[in-house]
Order: C-alpha cells, then sequence, then structure tokens
C-alpha cells in the first residue's frame, strides 16, 4: 500500500499514525507540508528512521523545492522523488491511504 502523508508532523500526528499502522512493505511518501518530516535532526529523525527500518520512505521533490528545504537536510535513505514517480508509487500500489 501506498500511504501519503500531507501535514507537518509539528502540528498534526498524521505521520505518526501513519507510522504505526503501516504494515512492513509499504511505501510512504511525503507530499505538502507533510515534507518537514523528512528533514534531518529534527524531534521525529527518529521515529522516522525506525519506520525506514520496514517501510521505503519517499519525498516529494517539488514540494521540498517550495519549501526552499536543502537536499542535503534531508534524513539519510529518504528517497526524493518527481510527479512521475508519484504516479510510478500509485500504479505499483494496489491501494493509496491519504492521512490527512
Amino acid at each position: 500500500m501506498l500511504h501519503t502523508v500531507n501535514k507537518s508532523p509539528f502540528t498534526s500526528t498524521s505521520l505518526e499514525t501513519c507510522f504505526g499502522l503501516a504494515v512492513s512493505g509499504s511505501d510512504i511518501l511525503m507530499i505538502e507540508d507533510g515534507v518537514y518530516g523528512a528533514i534531518n535532526g529534527t524531534a521525529v529523525t527518529p521515529i522516522v528512521a525506525k519506520a525506514m527500518d520496514v517501510c521505503q520512505i519517499y519525498v516529494l521533490g517539488p514540494d521540498i523545492d517550495a519549501r526552499g528545504i536543502e537536499a542535503d537536510k534531508l534524513i539519510s535513505g529518504i528517497k526524493r522523488i518527481d510527479y512521475d514517480g508519484f504516479v510510478e508509487l500509485a500504479v505499483r500500489n494496489q491501494k493509496v491511504q491519504s492521512w490527512f
């Protein structure tokens, strides 16, 4: 399943809830303000790092760029994708769960 998270982990519990319910092998994509969860050195970094042990985590590049977040600020191992990559994830996964 593909899980999309569009809320900042600093204003919502959507990312943590997603991690708690996603099964091993799930794809998780941070979009819109959800991309703030991909920044290294924050309070959520350990939570994201732990989730990476069982899920593949992606971040939408145009949303990172729109928020002025430099690529070197991302947690190591998170894959940056573009809109084509987003479509590929949606097609590859039979279901998409959006976390608002």
